[in-house]
């Protein structure tokens, strides 16, 4: 016997969706001149150091959380991802989060960053978009379920984000700021323009309040 081989009217199914991943993006552009001023100042200090590579064309700075010229950037996105997490349910009483990286990636014409996740204590991650001429890079997210790319069906319409969809995709834009939970993978699509694209990547994680300061970098969130 066969089974249904079109759509019927049938009874009314209950949906219940669980295990949710979420993406987060706002605009920020107030933030484009003091943090393009220091990741610039921090690009010239690490072109001078090494050439870039053919194979890899991308220069990666050095951490950037203790710049001082930057605290309401850092204490903005710090305070975002604190936010995020609590509204995710997670029970935060008693800790803050912290910066464990922060750079700026500058990539050139064919440069891409393949499908990966942050470990190490990371819980949030997410990009500043400074640069980004056409035809750049576009940030790729991927279904975090393993078993889920390994049995599905070809998608009707792969433009939609829909049940079927493995991975979405964003345009990137200057002034955007987007958030996600460490374990959701990310990827960056090949960069297309003869101009860089440039963005800061960070990571975040949690420790207890009564942690002590060591450097200059102030805590992140109250």
């Amino acid at each position: 016997m066969c089974a249904a081989q079109e759509p019927e009217k049938q009874d009314v199914v209950s949906l219940e969706v669980y295990f949710p991943t979420g993406i987060y993006h706002v605009d920020k552009p107030e933030f484009l001149d003091p943090v393009s001023k220091v990741a610039n100042n921090a690009l010239k200090k690490i072109k001078k150091q090494k050439e870039i590579s053919d194979l890899y064309p991308v220069y990666m700075t050095e951490n950037l959380f203790d710049s001082t010229e930057i605290i309401p950037f850092q204490h903005y996105v710090g305070q975002t991802a604190y936010n995020i997490l609590v509204e995710q349910g997670y029970n935060l009483d008693g800790f803050e989060t912290y910066y464990s990286e922060m750079w700026c990636q500058e990539h050139y014409k064919h440069s891409g960053m393949e499908q990966h996740t942050h470990g190490a204590g990371s819980q949030i991650v997410g990009f500043y978009f400074l640069e980004c001429p056409e035809n750049c890079s576009r940030v790729v997210f991927h279904d975090p379920r393993a078993g889920k790319p390994l049995i599905s069906w070809a998608e009707k319409d792969v433009n939609q984000a829909t049940f079927a969809s493995n991975m979405v995709n964003f345009e990137p834009k200057p002034g955007m700021l987007m958030f996600t939970n460490a374990w959701l993978p990310h990827s960056f699509t090949r960069h297309g323009s003869d101009k860089a694209m440039k963005f800061i990547h960070f990571n975040l994680g949690l420790r207890p309040r009564a942690y002590v300061q060591t450097s200059n970098s102030p805590a992140e969130v109250v």
